[in-house]
């Protein structure tokens, strides 16, 4: 299964100036949850605004920029075909988890959702690429209210690709 995991405003931004324009810890709980345990896939900004390989994760870039300028157990993969080949060979689920120029490149591959809504419209330099959802499947929704640790109301959703 290739899953995409990510967060964006009520207008569809996920990102400013390689960064999340948003403080959500209930979405980072959600992120790390989601993920621990599992190969993770990003983008070579979407992997250095961690500042680290996440922990408890395999963690994979898709970059055009040589393997020698990630940390040692960082995956590195050039192209889509060379991911994908090696993704049928691990047999393992894999959690793409940004940025646009990524999720746009496997789109045609996903099977699953991860999306958080912020309920709100939120200024960024960086959009999720259009989704077809009429290919999925809503499987779960949970809703909460902003509160004192998370500055907007939110919405976790998870997806399931139809046959």
């Amino acid at each position: 299964m290739i899953a995409f995991v990510w967060a964006q405003s009520q207008n569809g931004i996920i990102g400013n100036h390689g960064g999340l324009p948003w403080k959500m810890p209930a979405d980072m709980h959600h992120f790390k949850t989601t993920t621990t345990g599992h190969l993770i896939l990003a983008g070579r900004a979407t992997f250095e605004s961690f500042g680290r390989p996440l922990p408890n994760r395999t963690n994979m870039v898709l970059t055009h920029h040589a393997p020698s300028k990630f940390p040692a157990g960082v995956v590195v993969f050039n192209d889509v075909a060379a991911f994908l080949a090696d993704y049928k060979q691990r047999n393992e689920d894999v959690y793409v988890v940004g940025g646009a120029k990524v999720f746009q490149a496997l789109m045609d591959y996903v099977d699953c959702l991860y999306r958080t809504v912020i309920d709100t419209e939120i200024d960024g330099d960086t959009q999720m690429p259009p989704i077809d959802y009429s290919q999925f499947e809503l499987l779960a929704t949970s809703s909460f209210d902003a509160d004192e640790k998370n500055q907007y109301p939110y919405t976790f959703e998870t997806y399931r690709k139809l046959k």
